[in-house]
């Protein structure tokens, strides 16, 4: 049974996205402030996280990135605003997914399995995988640099497993996108690609302006640079 933390102080809203995911077998843990999710957080144990932007007491990313220090857990943003901006800064935050309000109960569910899925399948293909000074223990979902543990999220660690396999290959935008979401998550766009691939430069280069690892091959796609070894 997968265990959700649901932050959303629309208790209306928080009820029924509560019954709906106790009816799908998921156990649900409820806060409404920022500061009832954080002390949640701390005191369970979550495979979801299911944050509000629109606080009492703040904004979900603040949330997000305190949960970002200490865990990759999945995180989906619930929001009232689709403009790219917000969308932009809750992926860059560390979101995995993010549904825009008023949404169909049918939907969040849909996505918030996705999320899960990935997760899971990234985590269940046991191997050490060594390039460079980045180990990846594919066996456990965890990836260090200079034995120093690096916190991914499910797409970051699944963008980054597609690079590392495909050492020295370009690899076109289209068919990242095509590997990293599943049929049902179309709703994806070419941007999102844009801020993962951004954000894991910021997290395994040295100098994410010059990248050694993730290059750019201009016109065509990117190229993990470095040769991977078992």
């Amino acid at each position: 049974m997968n265990n959700i933390l649901l932050v959303e102080d629309d208790l209306n809203l928080s009820f029924g996205i509560e019954f709906a995911l106790k009816n799908e077998g998921f156990s649900v843990t409820t806060a409404n402030t920022i500061d009832s999710g954080r002390k949640s957080f701390k005191n369970g144990n979550f495979d979801l996280v299911i944050l509000d932007v629109m606080l009492p007491d703040g904004n979900g990313y603040e949330l997000c990135e305190e949960i970002r220090n200490t865990s990759n857990v999945s995180i989906i943003f619930l929001t009232a605003c689709d403009e790219e901006v917000n969308v932009v800064m809750g992926l860059d935050m560390g979101g995995d997914d993010y549904i825009t309000k008023p949404f169909r109960i049918r939907e969040l569910i849909s996505r918030i399995k996705a999320v899960l899925r990935r997760k899971t399948s990234s985590n269940t293909k046991g191997n050490i995988l060594v390039s460079g000074d980045i180990k990846i223990n594919t066996l456990e979902g965890l990836v260090s640099k200079n034995n120093n543990p690096i916190l991914l999220t499910a797409q970051e660690y699944k963008l980054m497993l597609m690079f590392v396999k495909n050492a020295k290959q370009i690899m076109s935008r289209k068919i990242l996108l095509e590997k990293l979401w599943d049929v049902e998550c179309d709703f994806v766009d070419d941007n999102t690609l844009s801020v993962y691939i951004r954000r894991l430069r910021e997290k395994i280069e040295d100098n994410p302006q010059k990248p050694k690892y993730i290059v750019t091959a201009r016109g065509l796609g990117y190229k993990w640079d470095v040769s991977l070894r078992r």
